[in-house]
Order: C-alpha cells, then sequence, then structure tokens
C-alpha cells in the first residue's frame, strides 16, 4: 500500500495548467490525500472560485494516480478555507520569478494588500520597481497586467488572493 509521501511525490509531478514552472503541490490547490487498502481521496482547493484550470487539474490528478496503478479514485474540491497566495512556497515564488511572472511581494493578512491599491511591483526581468498596473487582469484572471518602465517589458503579476 502507498503512503501519503508517495501520492504526495506523484501529484508534484503534475505542472499547473496555465503556470507550467510550478506543479499543482507547489501552488497549494492539493489539500489532502486520504488512503485506505483500495481507495484514494485527493482533496483540492481551487486558486479561487471560477478558476477555468480546475477540470484539467482534476483529469491530470486522475490519470497519474491510474498510471500508478490506483483504480477507485476520488477527487473532492472544498472550497473553505479558500485558497491564498500565502501558500506558495519560496520556492514557487522564485520559480515564477525565473518564468517571467513577478510572485505575490506581501502576505494577504498586510494592510497594504487591503488596501486594493495598484502597487510598483517588481519586475521580475530587471527587478526595477519603477513600474505601473497596465491591466488588473493578465492572461488569466489571477494575475494582473504590469509594465516596466526601466525595460519596457510587460509581465503577469501573481495577485494575492
Amino acid at each position: 500500500m502507498e503512503n501519503k509521501e508517495t501520492i504526495r511525490n506523484l501529484l508534484h509531478q503534475i505542472p499547473d495548467p496555465e503556470i507550467p514552472v510550478i506543479s499543482i503541490v507547489e501552488l497549494g490547490v492539493i489539500r489532502d490525500v486520504l488512503l485506505d487498502s483500495k481507495n484514494i481521496e485527493v482533496i483540492i482547493t481551487p486558486t479561487y472560485s471560477g478558476c477555468p484550470a480546475m477540470k484539467q487539474m482534476e483529469d491530470d490528478i486522475r490519470k497519474k494516480l491510474i498510471e500508478a496503478g490506483f483504480e477507485t479514485i476520488k477527487i473532492t474540491t472544498v472550497y473553505a478555507p479558500a485558497w491564498t497566495t500565502d501558500w506558495l512556497s519560496e520556492a514557487a515564488k522564485e520559480k515564477l520569478r525565473k518564468y517571467g511572472i513577478a510572485p505575490p511581494e506581501e502576505s494577504t493578512t498586510d494592510k497594504s494588500f487591503l488596501s486594493h491599491q495598484p502597487k510598483n511591483i517588481t519586475c521580475p526581468r530587471c527587478k526595477s520597481k519603477n513600474t505601473a498596473m497596465v491591466s488588473q487582469f493578465g492572461s488569466t484572471a489571477c494575475k494582473a497586467l504590469y509594465k516596466c518602465n526601466d525595460c519596457l517589458e510587460a509581465f503577469d503579476y501573481f495577485k494575492c488572493i
């Protein structure tokens, strides 16, 4: 019988469908894995309630576990507590930076986050803070589009949620 760590390692191999440089485990979507002698249940939480990538994640989880020999697989989506960017590890944030996406720069508990004011986000390419928001929404709803005024590159910012 497999253990939770083995299952999490399998799930760690599944990339986020929208940001392939981080896994769904690193993203924090995988909340728990429940096992008994014949069954496996994977508990997931979407990054936000309307995330269009959740169906793809479910399909990828099911496929990976079937390939590993599991037959009875249940995937349960839970919405509480709500997913937060605070669940991203520092390693995942660094992967985002290297990929060209500015990771969240604060915690959802920071007072500046609660003000919802546009901020100067660090450019993931040249590290300048001389940036400006172009659009509240970037390539996906969980990202905002920014432009660096120094290197003139556009980039996504993974919004604090």
